[in-house]
């Protein structure tokens, strides 16, 4: 029978998806790690011994030895994904990448439209170029993975009108990252497939992107990321394949963390420790990571709000960072999801997960 597992967010990003991801490719090493929402804006760090990558336009499973499969609700960047290929191959990672053929395919014109527009700098932006590429396939101006082994002459077609749409006319300001952007397309093999590639795999291991209150129909606008950041897009894949045995692995911090503009509760000073390790440092784009103590109410909105997408789903939660805190202060009895298993991680290699149901019962 196959069987899917499913990593979210509870928060607002940050919460430790990467690790989580690994800790189950660890355990399930025949699977594939497919992302169902987000793109390369993802941060996920996976440690492996002495070796660390951050996944962004591979999923958290190729450090381990998984391949990669992005489904339609994705974008990609063929310039930023030829240069993590290049890190990961130096890390002996598994660089197989298959795409759904209906992936979105961010431009270098929605990258600078990304960090040019005001409103997107106002409201938080992650400068990878996301939110432009999801509104522009909106309208006419689409283009998808299966564009990338279009003839040539098609492919430069639609990028002149994607140019054309943002206003770029003959600024020669980009020439540079297009041609760099072309030389990459060329360079990459595509592996174009559709959902029923992955009736390969008797596992399936879905690792979200960005958390449950950023999600684009349930955050608080405008300060949402462009996707749904639920369970949503993954069970409707699981659904497609007749994939009835699903469990959900909900990730949240020891704390609460949010990286960029928006609302916040329990903003404050934390004292952390052993977080030399921490990814999410400042950007002039999303600015500083932000901290506050768990807020188990909220906690407990996101789980409920995931339930309605995935009513018959086992689930367990994930507590990251659990070395990270002075004091350490559980109110596990305060959440009203039943879990499976609550795991706990002590230090940023998966290695270090450790069962913790008891301290909640």
């Amino acid at each position: 029978m196959k069987t899917a597992k499913i990593v979210i967010g509870l928060g607002f990003g940050d919460e430790g998806k990467g690790i989580t991801t690994d800790f189950l490719a660890k355990q399930n090493p025949e699977s594939i790690v497919i992302r169902f929402s987000g793109g390369q804006q993802a941060a996920h760090t996976v440690m492996i011994g002495d070796r660390k990558h951050v996944h962004s336009s591979f999923a958290s499973g190729a450090l381990r030895g998984l391949p990669s499969y992005y489904s339609e609700h994705c974008t990609i960047h063929p310039l930023f994904l030829f240069n993590e290929r290049e890190e990961l191959k130096e890390k002996n990672a598994n660089l197989d990448l298959y795409l759904h053929p209906l992936a979105k395919v961010t431009t270098p014109f929605d990258v600078w439209h990304n960090r040019g527009n005001v409103r997107n700098i106002e409201n938080g932006t992650c400068g990878k170029g996301i939110g432009s590429t999801m509104k522009r396939n909106e309208g006419p101006y689409k283009l998808f993975a299966i564009d990338l082994i279009a003839p040539r002459e098609m492919l430069l077609e639609k990028l002149n009108q994607i140019a054309y749409y943002y206003g770029f006319l003959n600024e020669s300001e980009i020439d540079d990252e297009v041609e760099q952007y072309l030389n990459a397309i060329d360079e990459l093999k595509w592996n174009i497939v559709d959902y029923t590639f992955l009736n390969n795999y008797e596992s399936l291991i879905f690792e979200g992107s960005q958390g449950i209150l950023l999600d684009m129909d349930h955050g608080v606008f405008p300060n949402v990321t462009y996707a749904n950041t639920t369970s949503k897009n993954a069970i409707e894949i699981c659904n497609k394949l007749k994939i009835e045995d699903v469990e959900i692995y909900y990730a949240t911090r020891s704390y609460t963390t949010r990286h960029g503009h928006g609302w916040m509760p329990n903003e404050g000073e934390i004292k952390l420790k052993n977080n030399e390790e921490e990814t999410c440092v400042f950007n002039e784009y999303q600015k500083h990571l932000r901290f506050g103590a768990l807020d188990y109410n909220l906690l407990n909105y996101a789980l409920k709000l995931d339930a309605a997408y995935s009513p018959m789903a086992k689930r367990n939660l994930v507590v990251t960072c659990m070395d990270q805190l002075e004091e350490q202060n559980y109110e596990f009895e305060s959440l009203t999801t039943e879990f499976k298993e609550i795991y706990g991680s002590f230090s940023p290699d998966s290695k270090d997960f450790k069962n913790i149901t008891s301290l909640y019962q």
